[in-house]
């Protein structure tokens, strides 16, 4: 278990993630499992999402964050949160946005997360998007991604991890982060 109990927020695959968690012994959740119906729809027609189909979905994800906090439980999550109010979301939840009906009372204070870019040239993502299957976005989609990213700065709580490493380089790379700081 993480010496500091950090949340572990990934903003890109669910390879990474999952192989993370699993080294970890944490919990693993895959952002995309959360999608709406209508976005899944809307990204299969090769529509990309905007900030309001989004919204809603990373207020989910926070509290299944919040939840895994309360349960002292460590998690991956698979996600990504291309912009940094996406970020921010995930971090406190409805109050980012101005919007703290849904909350809770107490449960405002901002979940500890490490937010891990995963970077890498686009062809490079390109390639092992196309080798996925069955997954509702399609490549074309892939662009709109990259123009909607907005990489963690300071003060935001996060690593940049290369995509051109190997996947236990990346795993280790992460690791190592978690349990040094």
């Amino acid at each position: 278990m993480c010496c500091n109990n950090e949340l572990l927020v990934l903003l890109c695959r669910t390879t990474v993630g999952s192989r993370l968690a699993a080294k970890l012994r944490w919990k693993f959740y895959d952002a995309d499992d959360y999608h709406s119906p209508e976005n899944k729809r809307k990204m299969a027609a090769g529509i990309p999402l905007n900030d309001e189909d989004r919204i809603p979905w990373l207020c989910a994800l926070h509290d299944i964050l919040r939840r895994e906090e309360l349960s002292r439980q460590d998690a991956v999550l698979a996600c990504s949160a291309l912009k940094k109010i996406y970020r921010h979301i995930l971090v406190s939840g409805a109050s980012a946005i101005g919007n703290s009906l849904s909350e809770k009372p107490g449960e405002n204070a901002a979940l500890n997360i490490l937010f891990v870019h995963l970077d890498g040239p686009a062809d490079l993502i390109a390639r092992r998007l196309e080798k996925r299957r069955r997954h509702f976005m399609p490549l074309k989609l892939l662009q709109s991604q990259f123009d909607a990213l907005e990489p963690p700065t300071v003060p935001e709580n996060f690593i940049t991890v290369s995509l051109e490493k190997s996947l236990p380089d990346i795993v280790l790379e992460i690791e190592k982060a978690i349990f040094s700081g």
